[in-house]
């Protein structure tokens, strides 16, 4: 007797749904290797925020981004920052939600965003550097990993 299948147990969507709902996705999220190649490539019309407390960022961070807890976020604490540009949020990973919380933080009041999946913890498995420090230090191209296979 042969064995119905799990997978198509709920019918699949038309490649048309599919594609509109991914492209809805991606314009949700980034994953580390794109970051880490616009951080290298020293574009300005991005800005990395840790959401984690001062107290993790000095501890490690990606080089280039700022620190900015989520928990800090109001009208007021943002008021110096650039609505032209994309904010991209990351935290500790995919146990933490304070990407998530920075990120809606942002875009109530305002700021076009994006989460980084996986944090710091999927940034670090694709073997890209990590800054210590209050400093935000830079991703330059020397300190990239030959490969992490996203490409």
């Amino acid at each position: 007797m042969l064995q119905p299948s799990y997978v198509l147990s709920i019918e699949p969507p038309s490649p048309e749904v599919s594609a509109a709902y991914l492209l809805s996705k991606l314009s949700f999220y980034t994953d580390a290797a794109d970051v880490a190649a616009d951080l290298q490539n020293g574009l300005t019309h991005i800005v990395v925020i840790d959401t984690r407390s001062a107290e993790y960022y000095v501890r490690g961070h990606i080089p280039g981004a700022v620190s900015f807890p989520h928990k800090l976020m109001t009208a007021e604490s943002t008021r110096e920052l650039s609505k032209d540009r994309v904010y991209v949020t990351y935290c500790d990973g995919i146990g933490c939600n304070g990407s998530t919380q920075g990120a809606y933080k942002l875009a109530k009041l305002g700021f076009r965003v994006k989460e980084m999946m996986g944090g710091l913890d999927f940034w670090i498995r694709d073997q890209h550097p990590v800054a210590l420090g209050e400093e935000c230090g830079n991703y330059t191209l020397d300190l990239a990993p030959e490969d992490c296979g996203c490409v």
